[in-house]
């Protein structure tokens, strides 16, 4: 395990995050993104910088973006400038530094990413949002790398049928596709977290054939879809659909009567999208 920097031990949960140290699991994150010289990479919560660290080490370009940033660094120097005496610090050249909520900066900026990477250690308590906010089947990163709670990996990863998969799984899998993970001890982290984590890959897919409002009816589908787990999908949709269209379409997509959402797989979603929006309404 790697040595703390000055003033770690004033590091606490409050922002949500558990500080991932050890340099062996570090390692591991940036082979699963198979960073390569002049790659370009989005950091969220770079916290004490030691993911910083071995990502610049790959050659990558990194924007880092958080509440916290790393000791040491201040975004003049991540900017590239001279050192005093004019020696010039060419690892910071390849570091950007945004300080600012993640969160709402991605919601506020709403950046292409394509061509980027997301390689990052993510706060617990807002991952699965900013997932969904840069999962973007149209604009977002060629590759996210992401070390989460074990549990929320696995929801990521989750196929139909299965308990795991829900309303996260199926908003992130409609642009991309699970491409690895590996778990991580507890004691890997300062302070330990009380759950496990592990580090999860999702490869961008190629284009989905979904309209701006397609998209938009996509995620309500889904989230009606899932809103009560115990209940037909086909009830459920009816708050929001004209009967006598799901009747026509339930039968086309082959879809029982009685299904629920944690068996209706993405394509499926899509295919619904497709056939509810000419008929959507409000909100």
């Amino acid at each position: 395990m790697s040595s703390w920097p000055c003033g770690a031990s004033s590091f606490t949960r409050s922002l949500g995050q558990s500080f991932l140290h050890d340099g062996n699991q570090l390692r591991r994150i940036v082979a699963l993104a198979r960073l390569q010289p002049g790659d370009r990479v989005l950091e969220v919560g770079p916290g004490l910088g030691p993911l910083t660290d071995h990502l610049l080490a790959s050659g990558a370009a990194v924007c880092a973006i958080g509440k916290r940033l790393p000791a040491g660094r201040s975004p003049a120097r991540a900017a590239g400038r001279a050192r005093p005496g004019g020696a010039h610090d060419a690892t910071s050249s390849r570091l950007q530094l945004i300080h600012d909520d993640a969160l709402a900066w991605l919601r506020r900026e709403a950046r292409d990413w394509r061509g980027w990477k997301m390689v990052s250690n993510l706060p617990y308590s807002v991952a699965s949002p900013l997932l969904v906010t840069l999962a973007d089947p149209e604009r977002g990163p060629d590759l996210i790398v992401a070390t989460l709670q074990l549990e929320v990996v696995q929801r990521l990863a989750a196929a139909p049928g299965g308990k795991d998969y829900g309303i996260l799984s199926v908003l992130v899998q409609l642009g991309y596709e699970p491409a690895g993970s590996f778990k991580i001890p507890h004691t890997c982290f300062f302070p330990e977290p009380d759950v496990d984590s592990g580090c999860l890959a999702l490869r961008r897919r190629a284009a989905v054939a979904l309209t701006p409002s397609e998209h938009r009816v996509f995620r309500r589908v889904v989230k009606r879809a899932f809103s009560e787990r115990r209940k037909k999908a086909l009830k459920l949709l009816r708050f929001d659909w004209p009967a006598a269209v799901l009747a026509e379409a339930w039968p086309a997509l082959d879809l029982p009567e009685d299904i629920r959402a944690e068996r209706i797989t993405r394509e499926q979603f899509i295919e619904l999208a497709h056939r509810l929006a000419p008929h959507d309404g409000p909100p």
